[in-house]
């Protein structure tokens, strides 16, 4: 039974004793399209992987040379044997025997420190390498994925994504460290069969009669071996995607008293998981008792017939002893290479994985003639018949032109949907347009360096993302070389220095994962101070305010009718009593700018911003359905 349809059975059993709803789900299961292994070899992945290992290829060469010295220090060591039996074990007059055995003795030793020191250097040097490799790998993929437009990062999965920077640069390690081991093993396989038919051609081809035997059952054993190993990838990343889920959002779950529900799903996943482990360790451990049985096959061949041969004096007793200890490592590394295949076939998938990642194209590139926007610059905005989609053929905004002056405040209203958001991420060029221009400083954003752009342009987020680091950290992360009066400053203005100083270390108060030992109110605050210590021309607020307690946000508004004094200032907000002081205010719906104005003006236009606050919606997201607002306003009409 597969493991899918052991969970499907398994969901049927437990819908029928009524222990959870039907088709609920914990965790997310593996694209199929993510392929676990791909082929041994594909010369594409191997040369760009190769681009990394270039910088180390000098270890990777001492690594291989270290190797195959190894290699042949084990090939020389049953030859040692057999001299020593066949020259050393003699009895004569002068003694010459004994003095063969201690020059043999010699040969032991130095054979057997050569061995150590070979891989001594073959372990460290290939383990450093893979390991700069590695560090390589993921610097790469992270200043690739630092750079890409956030329309990728909008459809990508970050547990996907994450996957590809650990597993994935994993598996590699893995390929690198075990390619070099598979040079000794390749060299130690042929080196034994040269050395075996090179002492007696007749016992060697006898040895070896066991080969196709082995290749016959490697042939049946690959594709159920390789589907069991699959299929524990599979499993092993449902329940570890399973048990990350249950973790983060343990608040929920407790919450909604959830927990025995989630308990069964995941037990199931954990389950199902076992199940495979041990199919694939199964196979994993067949290919032992064969290749064994084989070795001792192998090994009654020649004692059965090179014992006739030596009898016959036909062949010396130091051969026939040096083919058995030759047969007890000639299996060795053809078990090792059938490992290693599973290996290379992971590794070459991983690798497409990896080089997907390096070639994500950057959508947002500065041209070649970009110019630097200046500290100096007006601190304009201008979006002239500017039209923006996230999706092929559905535009989110149509033909949206406005101006905000200089030292201007201005608040873009609207319902849920209506393209808001989207206009402050036109402005710090976070997606391209697809037609018109947003302007800043009078420049076209797509003619400005993205750099000197986001220096001139700080945002607060309706959801506020503290990184881990101190508070003091946090506000200064835009400008690094801030002073801790800078910082001060900051959170005075914002109202958010009393707070941080009752906290057990003030601005040295260690932030917790996303902020999680602060309240949402206090994390904006911070993120309020943040912008403010980074000095930016224009400061936009999209929606930075939704999520804090009406007298926290009085205290913002305070503080942000001084911060914005020489300061260009874009306010998204949903509540209606927030925006009421702007200088200017835009309200748009289904994309289109509907109409702008101050309060005052737009109430006595009588149009959709004068009706909705007529009828006391204290907030746009209180607006009903586009039928419903048509039928009251026409009531208020």
């Amino acid at each position: 039974m597969t493991p899918a349809t052991l969970l499907n059975t398994e969901d049927d059993e437990s819908e029928d004793r009524g222990r959870r709803p039907p088709r609920a789900e914990v965790g997310s299961s593996l694209d199929k399209e993510e392929e676990i292994f791909g082929k041994a070899y594909d010369p594409k992945v191997v040369s760009r992987i190769w681009e990394f290992v270039g910088p180390y290829r000098s270890q990777i060469y001492l690594s291989v040379a270290a190797v195959l010295i190894f290699t042949l220090t084990q090939l020389a060591i049953p030859l040692l044997i057999r001299f020593a039996i066949d020259h050393g074990m003699t009895v004569d007059a002068e003694n010459s025997g004994r003095v063969v055995l201690y020059w043999v003795l010699v040969g032991f030793f130095a054979t057997v420190v050569i061995n150590y020191a070979a891989s001594w250097v073959q372990e460290t040097v290939v383990g450093k390498a893979a390991e700069h490799v590695l560090f390589d790998l993921r610097r790469a993929m992270f200043t690739r994925l630092q750079k890409v437009s956030l329309s990728f990062m909008d459809k990508t999965e970050v547990g996907r994504m994450m996957s590809r920077l650990m597993g994935d640069v994993n598996s590699m390690q893995e390929f690198l460290e075990t390619s070099v081991l598979s040079v000794g093993d390749i060299v130690l396989l042929f080196g034994i069969i040269g050395v075996m038919l090179w002492m007696d051609v007749r016992l060697g081809l006898l040895t070896m009669a066991t080969m196709p035997i082995l290749f016959v059952v490697r042939l049946f054993w690959l594709p159920p071996a390789k589907k069991s190993f699959m299929d524990a990838h599979h499993t092993n990343s449902s329940a570890n995607g399973a048990l990350a889920e249950g973790i983060s959002g343990v608040r929920t779950v407790q919450s909604l008293d959830r927990q025995k529900v989630n308990f069964d799903l995941y037990e199931e996943k954990a389950h199902a998981n076992l199940l495979t482990h041990l199919r694939a360790a199964k196979f994993a451990q067949v290919m032992v008792p064969i290749v064994d049985t084989l070795t001792g096959i192998s090994m009654a061949t020649v004692v059965v017939f090179g014992g006739q041969m030596v009898l016959g004096g036909e062949l010396d007793v130091g051969v026939m002893v040096a083919f058995l200890f030759y047969i007890q490592r000639f299996f060795d590394p053809i078990r090792s290479l059938t490992m290693q295949y599973s290996v290379f076939q992971r590794a070459m998938s991983s690798g497409q994985r990896i080089i997907e990642v390096l070639d994500v194209p950057v959508d947002i590139t500065d041209k070649p003639d970009a110019v630097e926007l200046t500290s100096d610059m007006d601190g304009s905005v201008e979006f002239k018949n500017v039209t923006f989609g996230y999706r092929k053929g559905q535009p989110v905004l149509r033909n949206v032109s406005f101006r905000v002056n200089p030292g201007e405040t201005v608040a873009i209203v609207g319902p849920t949907g209506s393209g808001k958001s989207s206009c402050m991420s036109l402005v710090h060029r976070f997606y391209e347009v697809w037609d018109g221009s947003v302007t800043v400083g009078g420049h076209d954003v797509r003619d400005v360096t993205q750099d000197s752009l986001g220096h001139e342009v700080a945002m607060v987020l309706q959801e506020p993302f503290l990184f881990t680091g101190t508070v003091f950290e946090n506000i200064r992360y835009r400008m690094t070389d801030a002073t801790r009066q800078d910082v001060i400053r900051a959170a005075e203005a914002v109202g958010a220095h009393e707070f941080i100083m009752s906290l057990a270390d003030g601005y040295d108060t260690v932030v917790e994962e996303r902020g999680g030992n602060l309240s949402l109110g206090q994390r904006q605050l911070i993120s309020f101070a943040r912008a403010l210590v980074a000095d930016a021309k224009i400061l936009v607020l999209d929606e930075a305010t939704a999520n804090i307690d009406s007298y926290t946000e009085m205290l913002i508004q305070k503080a942000l009718k001084r911060l914005l004094e020489g300061r260009t200032g874009l306010v998204i907000a949903h509540r209606l009593a927030t925006i009421r002081g702007a200088d200017r205010i835009i309200v748009l719906q289904n994309g289109e700018l509907l109409e702008s104005g101050n309060h005052d003006e737009l109430i006595a236009k009588q149009g959709l911003y004068s009706r909705l606050y007529t009828m006391n919606y204290s907030s746009f997201d209180d607006l009903p359905g586009q039928g419903e607002v048509a039928a009251e306003v026409g009531k208020a009409t």
